[in-house]
């Protein structure tokens, strides 16, 4: 049976936010749900974009949370300067701002992929801002970290002359082996859209540049995921070859008081929980952001 789209179409999503101007740049942001609920930030992954949270998104808002998405920086319908040194570090600073501009004291996290790190930069700096943190697939500990072969020669010497050749069809054949369960061809090429957005797909080089950023800042990022005191959820596909069942295996060894939600299906998921299994992750996300135990 051919999976079924889960993601509304990217227009609708995008139609529903706006683009702040956040120092040189534009970037989109998206509020659902009641402006007094508690807040909540969702923090995509990398190729992608916000879009990836928008089958979680409604569940959130109809529980009474103000849920803020947004698109990174080089990322969706924000600005992808070409020739601009992304950092984690910086989209760190770029999230805070958001916060900022939107009036968004405390908050709880929620953070996938590439989203993890930018989650971790921010407990370093500030836990005591983050009232509850929930972790999707994503490289928690660089040395677990197993980056597929696209991945590996996009980063590599040969990538930025690769990059301008990525299609529609190649973006959805090296998506598809780091996914346990079957996702619709819609939603793939809603994906694509969002990365390939005025040629985003070129900045990919400049974008894994993060992957030395993990190691570079290993012990800081660690350190705050392993020291963060509030309560703390991971909702985990399993059947993932870049940040699977390996490293929900530390996560159980260095962090035994922290609620797991493992996907183990069957089938079991991968990569994307949110896009695999919007349903548990929904179902997973509401109970503890309103309140509930890790667990």
């Amino acid at each position: 049976m051919t999976a079924a789209a889960v993601l509304p179409p990217l227009s609708r999503w995008t139609a529903g936010g706006e683009r702040l101007e956040v120092g040189e740049h534009r970037i989109f942001v998206r509020h659902d749900g009641p402006p007094d609920g508690a807040p909540v930030t969702l923090v995509h992954g990398f190729p992608t974009s916000s879009h990836d949270w928008a089958a979680v998104v409604p569940s959130l808002a109809a529980a009474g949370l103000r849920v803020t998405t947004l698109d990174l920086l080089g990322f969706g319908e924000s600005d992808k300067p070409r020739r601009h040194t992304y950092s984690v570090r910086d989209q760190a600073s770029l999230t805070e701002e958001v916060w900022w501009q939107c009036g968004t004291g405390r908050t709880a996290l929620v953070a996938h992929d590439y989203g993890v790190s930018v989650g971790q930069e921010l407990l370093a700096r500030d836990p005591a801002r983050i009232t509850r943190m929930a972790w999707l697939n994503g490289g928690l500990y660089p040395d677990l970290h197993r980056p597929v072969l696209t991945q590996r020669l996009l980063h590599g010497p040969i990538g930025p002359l690769l990059a301008p050749f990525t299609t529609r069809r190649r973006f959805s054949a090296a998506l598809r082996p780091v996914l346990g369960r079957e996702v619709a061809r819609q939603d793939l090429d809603a994906m694509w859209e969002a990365v390939s957005r005025d040629g985003g797909h070129r900045l990919a080089p400049r974008l894994l540049r993060y992957i030395d950023e993990r190691r570079v800042h290993a012990r800081r990022w660690t350190a705050a995921l392993e020291g963060y005191t509030g309560p703390t959820l991971f909702v985990w596909g399993p059947a993932d070859p870049i940040s699977g069942a390996h490293v929900l295996a530390r996560i159980r060894e260095r962090l035994p008081r922290a609620g797991v939600r493992e996907l183990a299906g069957p089938p079991a998921v991968g990569h994307y929980p949110q896009v695999e299994d919007p349903g548990a992750v929904s179902a997973a996300l509401t109970g503890f952001l309103l309140g509930g135990p890790g667990a």
